[in-house]
């Protein structure tokens, strides 16, 4: 027998309450409103639950067998829905993203303490990798990527710095021993120190610009690695002395602030816009991803 839940839930708060008018300021709906749903319901049923008098209302042989099944399966009902609530306040479960190297290693330490230090209900799952992927394809609830790389049906949310810039450098005792190049073009006497990414293409040309001029440099590869496991490997070869590097001005950061590489051409340095956060707009953002997207808003 069908019968409509908003039917059976009026049913259970008219008979709990032993009337309409205590029914209807318990669930905020008028007496009448009430009153119908219950007619509803008797004539869906074709049977009475409720005796009705102008001063009490008391269930029927059957009103009280249904109320006695059906009270227990209601209140299930709105544990459970509750349960979802407590979800929303205190979101719980896990999170995966799936991110490039560059971001896993220059975006993500900033933005993941505090996110987790806030949400200790939530666990984080991070796929880091240089090939560009399906993130609904791949499982992950959200990825990171630059605005050329953003599909045109995803949400994209600003997350980490928003100019970043590609930099070149070297070892002080390379460039004593092969001079400091002027002019982009000079690196094509240099030794460089090339990515590569899964796809097997090379992380090149190397692009540089000042005052409207744009330069794009193929390097001579001396050490070829691939991005996505040694770009490290790349920084430690130049410090080492092997040629000039080129990555994210972050990722040389500490050793350019340590005095082990020197800037080459930064007056040549590309900038570029930073990564987005992006996620899928045909379905509802799951809890720790709402939570993480709200977060990554907070730093602004």
């Amino acid at each position: 027998m069908d019968a409509d839940l908003s039917d059976l839930e009026t049913f259970v708060a008219v008979a709990r309450a032993r009337g309409f008018r205590d029914a209807a300021r318990a669930t905020g709906r008028s007496a009448s409103t009430l009153s119908e749903a219950l007619r509803r319901l008797e004539a869906r049923l074709g049977l009475r639950l409720l005796h009705r008098t102008t001063r009490s209302v008391a269930p029927t042989e059957a009103g009280a067998r249904l109320l006695e099944r059906l009270a227990p399966a209601l209140d299930s009902v709105a544990a459970a829905l509750g349960s979802l609530d407590e979800l929303r306040e205190r979101p719980t479960g896990l999170l995966r993203l799936n991110v490039p190297v560059s971001a896993a290693k220059l975006v993500l330490p900033s933005i993941l303490p505090g996110f987790l230090a806030a949400f200790p209900d939530i666990r984080v799952e991070i796929d880091a990798e240089d090939s560009f992927v399906d993130i609904l394809a791949s499982g992950a609830d959200a990825g990171i990527r630059y605005d050329e790389r953003l599909e045109q049906d995803m949400i994209a949310v600003p997350i980490g710095p928003r100019v970043q810039r590609f930099a070149a450098a070297a070892a002080p005792a390379y460039l004593d021993r092969r001079g400091r190049p002027a002019h982009p073009r000079a690196l094509l006497d240099h030794d460089g120190l090339v990515g590569r990414f899964s796809s097997g293409a090379l992380a090149s040309p190397w692009e540089f610009e000042r005052d409207g001029e744009a330069v794009r440099i193929e390097p001579r590869a001396r050490l070829i690695a691939r991005v996505a496991g040694a770009a490290d490997l790349l920084v430690d070869a130049a410090v080492g002395g092997g040629g000039i590097v080129y990555l994210f001005e972050e990722w040389l950061a500490p050793a350019l602030a340590a005095g082990l590489l020197e800037p080459v051409l930064p007056e040549w340095w590309p900038s570029f816009p930073g990564p987005f956060l992006y996620y899928s707009s045909r379905r509802l953002v799951p809890p720790p991803l709402r939570a993480f997207i709200d977060h990554v808003r907070t730093l602004g």
